[in-house]
């Protein structure tokens, strides 16, 4: 490599910035968040700069530099772009022994400012050694991604414990055992689901006892969204890639199914119309029995877990059996497959409200309120009721529902294999029949569905 990574301590340390324009001040950030006293020497300042020096109690010389501006700083930037000067405070700074860094210059440089991702007290950097700052930049984007903000808080936790597991485990390999337990197990996710207080306590327990201190399992209720992995939320990523047991249902697409952890048992409870391979219940049970042996459990659903996916139900038994559990939000599927059939599910002009029913048949029949379903600015939303789709626009014209009124089907939303199919309530059953749309699909009724040969991005891009 041709740089050695290191951590600089600049806390109250003078460091001199030669510039006061855009790229200096974005210099001069970083210098403050790491607790340095900036010194600023140039002939003007941009307003934001200014600003900063005065906020962090700074040093502002208006004038050129010249070297002995040099005096009393333990770092050099130069950000002046310009190249005399560049080379000047670069030859400087060197004779003096000073590290110095000409932005964008790698040649007048002896040490590079790297893509920072900051997560205090835990810090990452990643540099292209100055061959190429934007490919730096974009692969910190993706360690931002991957990274969840609440690490700051674990590395803060463990800090505060760090002496007493140092006094509690005699030799290094102990202590780190311990700290592997810890950071992978119950207290990290305390952490990552907010509950501070108890992720110190768990920390405590597992202190005294020599152990991480639990050892029961956990259910994960994690929403899959419609389709597209990429509309996962970090949190379900991350919960994914660290389950022992993955139950999911028929909803759950393979592209998302995928991205779960690879040897984790996989249990389907997926249900058809009239199909069910596990009853409600017993998947209940399923989760209770799963997270009682110590397993950490991810239930997976397709779409949202709260928006027909009877989450509540499976949460509510593990709470009467007093089993830790976290949920996480997922796009729902009206959501999701609406944005990408260019459908607007709200718009001033047509719809300023929108309803979720589910279309699922009880006896043969699709029993909804339909006299309140019949709103002239309002887009309504059926899951489930693809295979109920010729009742449903019988009865909703029946209600006084225009038989002109716009009507999407789509197939595989958010998918690269996504259907959509638009009509009117008085001839959509024919031509879903003729083309054989298949469940999954959702339905999206209203005046909005009329906006999507105009809107739709998705087919197009």
């Amino acid at each position: 490599m041709d740089f050695l990574p290191i951590f600089y301590n600049l806390q109250q340390q003078r460091c001199l910035l030669v510039g006061g324009g855009d790229v200096a001040l974005r210099k001069a950030s970083l210098l403050v968040s790491a607790g340095a006293k900036l010194c600023v020497v140039a002939p003007q300042l941009c307003p934001d700069l200014d600003a900063l020096i005065q906020e962090h109690d700074g040093e502002y010389y208006p004038t050129d530099y010249t070297a002995a501006h040099l005096e009393g700083v333990v770092l050099v930037i130069s950000a002046i772009e310009d190249q005399a000067v560049d080379e000047q405070v670069s030859a400087d700074a060197k004779q003096q022994g000073l590290p110095v860094n000409v932005v964008d210059k790698p040649s007048l440089s002896n040490f590079i400012i790297p893509a920072v991702i900051d997560r205090s007290p835990i810090v990452m950097a990643v540099s292209s050694g100055g061959q190429s700052p934007v490919l730096a930049r974009l692969l910190r984007g993706k360690l931002e991604s991957m990274i969840p903000a609440s690490y700051g808080r674990l590395g803060q936790l463990a800090g505060r414990f760090r002496e007493q597991v140092k006094a509690r485990f005699e030799t290094l390999n102990q202590r780190r055992v311990f700290w592997e337990s810890v950071l992978q197990g119950p207290v990290a996710e305390m952490i990552f689901a907010g509950k501070d207080r108890k992720a110190e306590q768990l920390l405590e327990q597992a202190l005294e006892e020599g152990s991480t201190g639990h050892s029961d399992g956990e259910v994960y209720l994690v929403g899959g969204g419609p389709g597209d992995p990429d509309l996962l939320t970090f949190k379900a990523l991350r919960l994914m890639q660290q389950a022992d047991v993955v139950v999911y249902d028929r909803l759950v697409s393979r592209r998302v199914l995928d991205l779960c952890r690879r040897d984790a048992d996989r249990v389907f409870v997926g249900k058809a119309c009239n199909q069910h391979v596990i009853s409600q219940e017993e998947i209940n049970a399923l989760l209770v029995r799963l997270a009682k042996e110590g397993k950490r459990v991810l239930r997976l659903k397709g779409g949202d877990p709260f928006i027909f996916g009877r989450g509540g139900e499976e949460i509510g038994e593990l709470m009467a059996e007093d089993i830790p559990f976290q949920v996480v939000p997922g796009i729902t599927s009206a959501s999701g497959c609406a944005a990408y059939a260019g459908i607007p599910l709200t718009h001033q002009n047509y719809a300023q409200s929108v309803r979720f029913v589910t279309g699922h048949m009880k006896d043969g029949q699709c029993d909804l309120p339909w006299p309140e379903l019949v709103q002239e600015h309002q887009t309504l939303v059926i899951y489930m009721g693809l295979l109920s789709l010729t009742q449903i626009c019988e009865q909703l014209m029946r209600h006084g529902m225009s038989p002109r009124m716009p009507i999407a089907l789509v197939e595989n939303g958010t998918l690269p294999e996504q259907r959509i199919l638009t009509g009117t309530l008085a001839d959509i059953a024919d031509q879903a029949a003729v083309t054989d749309f298949q469940p999954p699909a959702l339905i999206i009724i209203g005046k909005v569905v009329a906006l999507r040969d105009r809107l739709d991005w998705y087919s197009q891009s």
